[in-house]
C-alpha cells in the first residue's frame, strides 16, 4: 500500500523487467560464446584434419608417381616402422650380420636413387628388385653381395654416405636414436612447442599457442581482409618462435646443442627461411592438440625409422 502511495510499486516492476530481461541476455551471451567456442575448436579440428590429409595425399601420389618406376609385380617382402627398443634391436641384428672382406654395402640413396656405380655392383644380386631401392630413397641401403641380406631404411636423418663394402654394415646409430643432448621443437601455425632432451629423456620445456583466424568461406573483400589478418597472425607467431628459438642460431649460447625442427611442411620451411636457424634435420609431422602432448607425439613420430625388406 506504502509503495503504491509512493509511487515505488510501478518502479519495483520496472526493475524486476530489466533484471528479467538482464538475465535473458546474459543467457543468451553465454549462449553465443559457447557457439563461438565451439566453432573455433570445430574450425580447427577441421584444419587439423585437412593438413592430415594433404600430408597423406601427397605422400601417396609419391608412392603413386614412384610405383611406376619399379617393373610389375616387384613390391617389397616387408614393410615396418621401428623405434625405441625395437628399433634398437634390429640394428644390433644388422651390426652382427658378418660376412667377407667387402661383402656388405652401405650406402646413402637420394631423391635421385642409386648412383650408377651402386647400380651395376647390385644389378646381379637384387635384379629387378633393385627398383625397390630407389622407390624408398632417401634411405640408407644394406645388401650384402650374395643377397642374404638387402633391406632399406629411413632413419630421422638419413646419412649423405658414400657407398662402402666392408665385412659388415656401418650404421650411425645417432641417425636412428636420440643421443646426447639436443632439442627438438615443433612449429605449427598456431602452436609452437621445444624440448631439450638428454637422450630419449626431457629435461626441458617450452611452449605456447597463439590466436590464428581459422577458414573462411565467405568471398570478395571480406575474404580478402580476413586472409590478410590471417596471414598477419601467422607472421607474428612464427616471430614469437624466432624468439624461442634465438639461442639456436649461430652464436647463440645453445649453437652447439642439435636443433631437429619438425611440425607442418611450409611452417617449417617458413621459419628456416627467416630466420638463421641451421637445423640438423627437419621432418613434416602429424602432431595435434595442446602444446606438450602434441610435442610428444612430434618426438615420438621423428625419432622412428621406415625398414623396408626388399
Amino acid at each position: 500500500m506504502l509503495d503504491e502511495l509512493l509511487g515505488r510499486a510501478s518502479l519495483k516492476d520496472r526493475i524486476d523487467e530489466l533484471e528479467a530481461e538482464n538475465e535473458r541476455l546474459r543467457n543468451r551471451y553465454e549462449a553465443e560464446s559457447d557457439r563461438r567456442a565451439d566453432a573455433a575448436t570445430a574450425r580447427q579440428d577441421a584444419e587439423e584434419r585437412v593438413n592430415r590429409l594433404e600430408d597423406r595425399i601427397a605422400q601417396l601420389e609419391g608412392d603413386l608417381e614412384r610405383g611406376t618406376d619399379a617393373e610389375p609385380g616387384v613390391s617389397v617382402r616387408r614393410r615396418d616402422h621401428l623405434r625405441g627398443a625395437r628399433l634398437e634391436a634390429v640394428l644390433d641384428r644388422l651390426a652382427s650380420f658378418r660376412t667377407g672382406p667387402e661383402g656388405a654395402l652401405t650406402a646413402g640413396v637420394d631423391e635421385d636413387g642409386l648412383p650408377e656405380s651402386v647400380r651395376d655392383d647390385l644389378t646381379d644380386v637384387l635384379g629387378d628388385r633393385l627398383a625397390l631401392v630407389d622407390d624408398a630413397a632417401p634411405c640408407l641401403c644394406c645388401v650384402d653381395d650374395a643377397g642374404v641380406l638387402a633391406v632399406t631404411l629411413e632413419p630421422p636423418i638419413v646419412p649423405d654416405r658414400d657407398a662402402t663394402w666392408s665385412d659388415r654394415f656401418a650404421l650411425e646409430r645417432e641417425r636412428f636414436l636420440p643421443t646426447g643432448r639436443h632439442a627438438v621443437a615443433l612449429v605449427r601455425t598456431d602452436l609452437f612447442a621445444v624440448g631439450v632432451y638428454e637422450g630419449d629423456e626431457r629435461v626441458e620445456y617450452r611452449g605456447f599457442e597463439s590466436d590464428v583466424k581459422g577458414s573462411h568461406s565467405k568471398g570478395g573483400f571480406s575474404q580478402a581482409r580476413f586472409e590478410r589478418i590471417r596471414d598477419e597472425q601467422i607472421d607474428d607467431h612464427l616471430e614469437r618462435c624466432r624468439d624461442a628459438l634465438a639461442a639456436y642460431e649461430p652464436g647463440g649460447e645453445s649453437a652447439d646443442t642439435p636443433l631437429y625442427l619438425v611440425g607442418q611442411r611450409g611452417t617449417v620451411d617458413a621459419l628456416v627461411e627467416e630466420s638463421a636457424l641451421e637445423p640438423t634435420a627437419t621432418a613434416a609431422v602429424d602432431a595435434t592438440g595442446d602444446p606438450k602432448p602434441a610435442l610428444k607425439d612430434a618426438v615420438r613420430s621423428f625419432w622412428t625409422t621406415e625398414l623396408r625388406v626388399v
